[in-house]
């Protein structure tokens, strides 16, 4: 390109109400996307959350001076996921992300896309929006348990014993980062086709 310029990429994150999601979110902002880049926050919905009765929470907004994932940490989580609630917890937390990451990269092109599974696999979906939006990188939050250490292997491309972050990694396309974070300041723990259990200093 003509000036040295690097081209533009497009990094998508998929956004959940979950401190795993924040975490991707962090290693994105920090690591993954530069000037000009365009970032988009996927959330896929899921039409069962609002079964979760705990699985409302309202986002405080962040500011300046707050860390990403200091903010995230602040916010109240519980495992079951997104709010689909009548008072619009879906786009609380979505236009807290979108926020954060403006604050944090200013000259970031952020895009919010918000899709239902349709009842499909939350893995497909994701594959599916990064094909149609030429994706060059996902980043998705990784909650490391016991049961998909063991079982997380390739089972001939199925979904069967591997969780969604591992099911991206093995099929699609473009690079697919999982992030897990230990503490805010502990770094993070990355895993990709090519490089698993892969530490990166804070």
């Amino acid at each position: 390109m003509e000036g040295g310029a690097s081209p533009t990429r497009k990094v998508m994150v998929v956004a959940d109400p979950t401190r795993e999601s924040a975490a991707a979110l962090q290693y994105a902002l920090s690591h993954g996307v530069v000037e000009h880049d365009t970032l988009i926050l996927l959330h896929v919905k899921n039409p069962n959350a609002w079964k979760n009765p705990f699985s409302f929470f309202k986002w405080p907004t962040p500011s300046t001076s707050t860390t990403v994932y200091a903010f995230f940490s602040s916010s109240s989580f519980t495992e079951g996921g997104s709010s689909s609630s009548s008072c619009g917890g879906d786009m609380d937390f979505l236009e807290a992300m979108r926020h954060a990451s403006e604050i944090s990269q200013p000259k970031v092109r952020v895009q919010v896309e918000k899709v239902e599974m349709e009842g499909k696999e939350k893995a497909d979906v994701i594959i599916h929006c990064s094909t149609l939006h030429s994706v060059d990188i996902i980043v998705i939050g990784q909650k490391r348990t016991l049961s998909n250490a063991i079982l997380g292997q390739r089972k001939n491309g199925s979904l069967r014993g591997l969780d969604t972050a591992e099911y991206l990694i093995e099929n699609s396309k473009c690079t697919c980062v999982a992030v897990q974070k230990k503490g805010q300041n502990a770094g993070f723990l990355l895993n990709t086709k090519t490089h698993k259990n892969f530490w990166l200093l804070a």
